[in-house]
């Protein structure tokens, strides 16, 4: 019978959820939202520190360190960036992250000059149906047929200048946010806010209760995901197993829902780890998590992005069920729920393979995973018992 779970905080979920789509933070204008986590990890009292950039590393201590594990969500959202300044003294845009021009037209924006913020909105580049009438729905879908229309007296170049407009300045994009009575979560940029979230939330829970892990883990919170790096350079220690947080397309053709956490087995950089993803698998079933199986066809993460830079790891991806991803998003707080607690029971589960330590023999198919075998190979009473490097003892089986 599984140790029952510490319950996450609901309200501060939402509450934290609601702050931090209040922060614009397309990626390359993070810094705002960086200050916001860490001030929330020092309320929870989580020692982390700052790469140069702005990616958080916290430290989560546990009985033992080595195999430590990392669990990753990113801060930076897509955006835009102004292109170029057209005679008429509108701005022509270049994108922040991967996304349609389609979900940009209409929105209310934000665009972050070198001495202030001027407020505008995205239009297709024929606007007025009174003037252009089915011209209107002729138009292209593309980032070159649409343009910024600035909240400001400009008519011409020189006047958007003189306002202080400069090619390259962040343009952030209105969340939106709305949540209903009956659990619905609206917003742009619940990726990954949403994901950070429900961190947050597992880790305050955890944190309460009270209970230490059994290993050390690392909260990473990274700041150019949506660009590609993500955590590329985060880890520092000796990381065995990461778990990135993102989001989970509720499509066609796609098994994730809004109303239970997704573990995804493939994405656009192949398959996941086979004994991680299925040890999450198991700990959901029995903590009574809904959890689906899913792939991503058109997808990167964190956990990606580490492996890619050359780090030996064990990854997984865990997500959060939406639907019109990276477009008008919706979310439930069902899934959220689902992925928090998900989270906790990952936190307080023994390390997948102990012999992934820095320490242990390399030189030996003893200790190496074996996939047909993987049911018998995580029996607690069968694992390679668990060395604590950090005094020197072997932990008795209810603590491995």
């Amino acid at each position: 019978m599984s140790t029952q779970l510490p319950e996450p905080d609901l309200h501060y979920l939402q509450r934290v959820l609601l702050e931090m789509l209040a922060i614009p933070s397309p990626t390359g204008f993070t810094d705002t939202i960086v200050r916001y986590v860490a001030e929330r990890l020092t309320e929870l009292g989580i020692p982390y520190e700052l790469t140069r950039r702005g990616t958080i590393r916290g430290t989560l201590k546990g009985r033992r360190y080595s195999p430590d594990r990392a669990v990753s969500a990113h801060l930076d959202t897509i955006g835009a960036i102004v292109r170029e300044i057209h005679d008429n003294g509108r701005l022509g845009l270049a994108p922040v992250g991967c996304w349609s021009s389609r979900f940009a037209e209409g929105s209310r924006v934000s665009v972050f000059t070198d001495s202030g913020v001027i407020r505008g909105s995205v239009l297709p580049l024929l606007a007025s149906g009174h003037a252009f009438n089915t011209a209107v729905d002729e138009m292209p879908v593309s980032w070159d047929h649409v343009e910024l229309r600035l909240d400001a007296r400009t008519h011409s170049r020189a006047d958007t200048v003189a306002l202080g407009i400069n090619v390259g300045d962040f343009v952030a994009f209105d969340p939106l946010p709305e949540f209903t009575e009956d659990g619905f979560i609206n917003a742009r940029h619940l990726d990954d806010k949403a994901g950070v979230a429900a961190l947050l939330t597992a880790l305050k829970a955890v944190v309460e209760s009270g209970r230490e892990p059994p290993i050390d883990c690392h909260p990473i919170f990274t700041i150019t995901e949506e660009t590609g790096s993500g955590a590329a350079a985060a880890l520092p220690w000796d990381v065995s197993e990461f778990v990135g947080i993102d989001i989970a397309p509720a499509a066609k053709g796609q098994q994730s829902t809004e109303h239970t956490v997704s573990i995804a087995l493939q994405d656009s950089g192949g398959p996941y780890d086979y004994h991680l993803s299925r040890h999450l698998l198991k700990i959901a079933g029995e903590h009574d998590i809904p959890a689906r199986r899913d792939l991503f066809r058109y997808y990167h993460s964190d956990a990606q992005s580490a492996v890619t830079a050359g780090h030996d790891i064990r990854t997984a991806l865990v997500a959060f069920g939406c639907d019109a991803t990276h477009g008008y998003e919706r979310t439930h707080i069902d899934s959220l729920t689902a992925l928090s607690r998900l989270l906790c029971a990952y936190l307080l589960s023994a390390p997948v393979f102990a012999a992934d330590a820095q320490n242990a023999d390399r030189a030996s198919l003893e200790r190496f995973s074996h996939q047909l075998e993987h049911d018998a190979q995580m029996e607690p009473d069968t694992r390679v018992p668990a060395v604590d490097t950090l005094v020197g003892r072997t932990l008795p089986p209810d603590e491995q």
